[in-house]
Order: C-alpha cells, then structure tokens, then sequence
C-alpha cells in the first residue's frame, strides 16, 4: 500500500506519516525548508520496516504538485491508495485589516493545494483501477465563524464543499473522499496561542481536555481502511463535543 501525505513534517503530518506506516503504507510525503525534520521522519517510518521518501513542494504550486505525484508514483511503482491533504496555513487578522495577499496565501496552501493534490491522485487512481482513499484536513471552522481567521475559516469551509463535489464525482471509481474536522489540538504552534492553551479549551470542551495529533491519525486510520468502505462524503468531527454544543445564555 501507498500513501502520500502533505506538510508531512508538521506536527499533525508526521504523526500521520509514522501511524500510516505501521498501518502498512509506504509513505510520500511533502515539507517546505524543513530538510532535517523530514531525514527524521523517513528515519522513524524506516524503523516501522516500511519505506518513506520526502519533497520539498508547495501544496499550491500546479508544477510542484503534478512533479511529486509523477515521482512519488514512480518511487513507489503504482498509483497512491491513499491521500491526506494536511497542508495549511492561517492568518491572525480581523476582517478589515486581512490583505488581499494574507487571503491569497492562505487560499492557495489551504483550498488550491486540496483541490490540486486531489485531482492528480484522483487522476492517478482512476487510471489505476483500484479505487483509493481521499482525506482532507478541515476544522471547527467548517461549522463556525471564528474571531480574527477570515481567511482560514472561508478556506476550510471551501474544503468541507469541495470534499463533497469530490466524492459524488469520484464515487464511481470507487474512490472515497472525506474530511477530518480536528477542534482544539496540542502542537506547537496552537500552544502559541495562549498563555495555557490546553487548559483554555479544555474548560469548554465537552471532554474536559484537548486533542493531540494521535486523535486525528486514528480516524484518519480509520477512514483509510475498509472498515469505513461505504463512507464518503463526510466530515468527522475530532474535537471532543466542542462544536456540537451551543453558545447558552444561562448557568446549569
């Protein structure tokens, strides 16, 4: 089995790479100037006695894109099984203040990179007869308006639409295409976020904590395997119960 994973060497990514792995796969991945991490990563996934290759190539780059594809389907001597478009960026800007090229960045990496890498491993699946698994990295911003992310919220609401156009058209391929929906997640970067970022949202979320990336490689897993074969189309919210409860007025 083949899977190629996008920002691989990001926090979320390389726990998808390395759970993907010892789930069988081997492992194409991407990065952006982080050469070290990813010799790191190709090491750990070698470990599992899988094999892994990383590129460095820009999620919303046309070339970029249709080169890894074409190479990583070389290294690997067949189509991909499976996708995860992971890569993402985001802006920290209220609506009246965001630049048309803050937008423009985040679209490309975030929306543009999802429907490139979808439709060169849907073309390379299709071509190869056998069906295969799609699966993009949303967020609570699919559902919900968040404060000072315009651009980052119109991109993975763009993603959740795009995630089910995909599906009815690659349906027929038997080709599968879903979305993870992570809430609040423990990396680097969101721990940046807050003085205490995961006791911030642990005190309203439904499970009283929050999620780390295993909680999103599991369902990724998941949606990958046959377990999940008559499931496409969907969003699958990873985030403890905290965006299926409402904003309430009144103290319980």
């Amino acid at each position: 089995m083949f899977a190629i994973v996008t920002a691989g060497t990001s926090a979320i990514g390389r726990h998808l790479v390395t759970a993907l792995a010892a789930a069988g796969h081997d492992v194409a991945f991407t990065h952006l100037g982080d050469a070290d991490a990813a010799l790191r990563l190709v090491a750990a996934v070698t470990e599992t006695g899988r094999r892994a290759r990383a590129w460095e190539a820009d999620a919303g780059d046309e070339d970029a894109v249709t080169t890894l594809h074409a190479e990583a389907a070389d290294w690997a001597g067949a189509a991909p099984d499976v996708l995860v478009n992971n890569a993402g960026i985001q802006t920290w800007a209220g609506l009246l203040d965001l630049t048309a090229a803050q937008w423009d960045a985040v679209m490309r990496t975030n929306l543009r990179g999802t429907f490139l890498n979808t439709q060169a491993a849907g073309r390379a699946m299709v071509a190869a007869g056998k069906g295969g698994s799609i699966i993009n990295l949303g967020s609570g911003c699919n559902k919900l308006a968040f404060p000072k992310l315009v651009d980052y919220t119109a991109s993975k609401g763009g993603i959740e639409q795009f995630t089910k156009s995909a599906a009815v058209e690659l349906g027929p391929h038997g080709i599968r295409v879903n979305c993870v929906a992570p809430g609040a997640i423990a990396t680097e970067r969101t721990a940046a976020e807050a003085g205490d970022y995961a006791a911030t949202w642990s005190r309203v979320t439904p499970l009283r904590r929050v999620g780390t990336p295993q909680d999103i490689a599991g369902p990724v897993l998941f949606l990958c395997s046959d377990a999940a074969s008559f499931i496409t189309g969907q969003t699958l919210w990873v985030d403890g119960g905290v965006f299926s409860q409402a904003t309430w007025p009144y103290d319980l």
